[in-house]
């Protein structure tokens, strides 16, 4: 079973835009890198695979469940225990401390309540988070990006989905902080698909798949 199987997609919008992947596969617990000119679709096939908006035509299948079977509530749930997400700018709730963050995270998977907690801590600690208490907008760039990286993990997902996640990082931080996300995502036995405009990111990925030639990736 593939960790993400993509068939025949198709979306078209309004002023030009096409988005065509006839066929992409991601295996359990591989990485890729995902790129394409800016405005060339990656983070809006992110967002189909995470079903946060549907196709006019394909499938694309999370861990054996085509997402186009799933509707509204049972979708959300599927999304929140199957996929983890890391977005450019985070998307942190402020106001909540980083344990807090991945605890609310774990109320959408099957992970028993009375651990949400412990679970929580062990996985910021081991992402470099010694202060699981502190508030997120307190925290530094690269912290936040740690808590980040520990909450799409939290739901023990097939899958990682990852939209420019060093966009906001200079070089140095960049490689840092892609190499955290592909260790964390290879402990967890997560799939991770990267999408990036960083020429530079293409080192770190055995595998990288050009938007538009996505047909050529098994």
């Amino acid at each position: 079973m593939h960790a993400l199987s993509i068939t025949g997609l198709e979306l078209t919008r309004p002023g030009g835009f096409n988005l065509s992947v006839p066929t992409l596969t991601l295996a359990q617990g591989e990485q890729a890198l995902l790129v394409a000119p800016s405005g060339g679709g990656k983070s809006t096939l992110l967002h189909l695979i995470a079903g946060l908006e549907d196709p006019d035509a394909g499938s694309i299948t999370v861990a054996g469940t085509p997402m186009e079977s799933l509707r509204g509530a049972t979708r959300d749930a599927f999304r929140g225990a199957s996929i983890g997400m890391v977005f450019q700018t985070f998307n942190l709730l402020h106001g909540f401390s980083a344990s807090e963050n991945l605890m609310v995270a774990m109320m959408f998977s099957s992970i028993p309540a009375a651990t949400h907690d412990s679970r929580a801590r062990a996985l910021l600690a081991e992402l470099g988070i010694e202060l699981p208490d502190q508030a997120v907008e307190t925290m530094s760039v690269g912290q936040q990006q740690r808590v980040a990286v520990a909450r799409a993990l939290a739901c023990r997902p097939s899958l990682v989905l990852a939209d420019e996640p060093t966009a906001s990082l200079d070089p140095a931080n960049a490689a840092t902080a892609i190499g955290l996300l592909q260790r964390a995502c290879r402990d967890h036995g997560a799939a991770l698909l990267c999408t990036s405009h960083d020429p530079s990111l293409r080192a770190h990925f055995s595998r990288v798949i050009e938007l538009g030639h996505a047909e050529a990736a098994r």
